[in-house]
């Protein structure tokens, strides 16, 4: 058989690790021919592509970013006047074909789910593996790149408090995750915040002030607010940079803010994120022998197992309202921004 590798959308901790788990299982166990498709969808487009053998996997592992490349190429989305110079799903399927493709395999995050779903509906044989700092995927109790992330983002709220309590300070810093909480959420809580708002929990200026209040009350010297960069605030502004504005002028706490960017995206992965990315990757593989297509593997209960991408398709992972963790933060005096 013979396979094609991309990866798209942000980078992120873990996908050489996936890239080398799907390409290592084919050629050595299956003897499968592998193809390293360079910057994701675009890389279809333009034909661009390499053979993989074993000495280009070497060191992956542990390698940050994806050597394949990728971009944020998205072939489905129509332009604002709904015309395309050229039909790119058409084009993909057409050098899908030219290089004699069996399967496909696209490791991304929600938009490349999506992409892979309409491709697979294109008569494409597609298999998708969920990475992403996020945590965002549906039907996945975990993606790689979370871990990491998560190490990297409670390290430096570790930092924080340092600062925090050498100035007597209110820190908001403000972490990755769009429209999901579990970055935040997590991060906020091994780190020790005080507050921790995410998209999924409505927040209130005037509980989060009383709540500084109460911590001035009782002696607290510092307080550290973990942001997700999602939750509602104003476009013009950064989650960070609002909560910081108002909290001042509310409180005239001396407040300062903290983004961490992308540095939460970069370096090597984590031990879990090296074990979850081998351990999808060479499920995919797997999926491709059995010749079970159009699916997404994901994490059950600690099990690798796989589900239809069209049940994936166009759906959000995001933090429950009634998620035991947050219960049990709220036990012990976590704000979250509301009564």
């Amino acid at each position: 058989m013979r396979i094609g590798i991309l990866t798209a959308g942000g980078d992120c901790p873990g996908i050489n690790a996936a890239i080398r788990g799907v390409a290592k299982t084919a050629i050595v166990n299956y003897q499968m021919q592998v193809y390293g498709i360079s910057s994701g969808f675009q890389g279809l487009l333009e034909n661009s592509y390499f053979r993989m053998d074993e000495f280009h996997l070497s060191g992956l592992l542990t390698l940050g970013g994806t050597i394949l490349g990728t971009s944020r190429e998205k072939p489905f989305k129509k332009t604002k006047d709904n015309k395309q110079t050229i039909d790119k799903p058409e084009l993909i399927r057409k050098n899908y074909k030219k290089l004699q493709l069996d399967c496909l395999v696209c490791i991304g995050g929600n938009g490349t789910m999506n992409t892979a779903y309409l491709l697979s509906k294109e008569g494409l044989n597609i298999i998708g593996i969920p990475k992403t700092i996020d945590n965002d995927i549906w039907g996945t109790d975990l993606s790689f790149g979370f871990d990491s992330a998560l190490t990297i983002a409670t390290e430096a709220i570790d930092r924080l408090h340092t600062t925090a309590n050498s100035h007597k300070r209110t820190m908001v810093i403000e972490v990755m995750g769009h429209h999901a909480g579990w970055l935040a959420l997590y991060s906020g809580i091994a780190g020790g915040g005080d507050v921790i708002l995410i998209p999924e929990i409505g927040y209130n200026m005037d509980v989060i002030t009383k709540y500084l209040k109460k911590r001035d009350n009782n002696l607290k010297p510092y307080t550290i607010i973990v942001v997700a960069e999602g939750i509602d605030c104003p476009k013009n502004i950064s989650a960070s940079s609002y909560i910081a504005q108002e909290l001042h002028k509310q409180s005239g706490h001396e407040i300062r803010e903290t983004k961490l960017g992308y540095i939460q995206r970069g370096g090597a992965p984590s031990p879990m994120d090296r074990i979850l990315a081998t351990r999808f990757g060479a499920h995919a593989t797997s999926l491709i022998a059995e010749q079970k297509f159009g699916r997404m593997v994901n994490l059950k209960d600690n099990n690798i197992s796989s589900l239809s991408l069209k049940e994936v398709a166009g759906r959000l992972n995001k933090v429950p309202l009634d998620f035991k963790l947050i219960i049990n933060a709220k036990q012990m005096g976590t704000c979250f921004g509301t009564d």
